[in-house]
């Protein structure tokens, strides 16, 4: 059994959430929160709020045992680019790209 949260529109691009991930990918839930909150990555904090909604689905949706959950997917995929304008000399403009991210997190019970 299974539990998903999602986190849709983040602000940061796909490439740094991806960092923070990878550090809790197959972590046990108390281990991955330990991680989260000693990561100095501006990721790590909206990472934090979704382990927790992950486990509270986990918990109040399927009645899994929360000493037993692990982290067992995490990814990053990116969302909608938004465009800005930067002024440059001479009456150019330089694109700026800001990305967004669609986070996924999905934690299972061990055994």
């Amino acid at each position: 059994m299974e539990a998903n949260a999602y986190l849709k529109y983040l602000r940061i691009a796909p490439r740094k959430v991806q960092i923070v991930a990878d550090l809790i990918r197959g972590k046990d839930v108390n281990t991955a929160m330990a991680i989260l909150m000693s990561t100095p990555k501006a990721a790590a904090e909206p990472m934090i709020k979704l382990l927790k909604s992950a486990v509270a689905n986990a918990e109040n949706n399927h009645d899994m045992d929360v000493e037993k959950l692990y982290v067992s997917q995490v990814f990053a995929t990116p969302g909608p680019i938004l465009k800005r304008v930067m002024p440059r000399a001479q009456g150019r403009a330089y694109r700026i790209n800001k990305r967004t991210s669609h986070v996924t997190m999905t934690v299972a019970e061990k055994g």
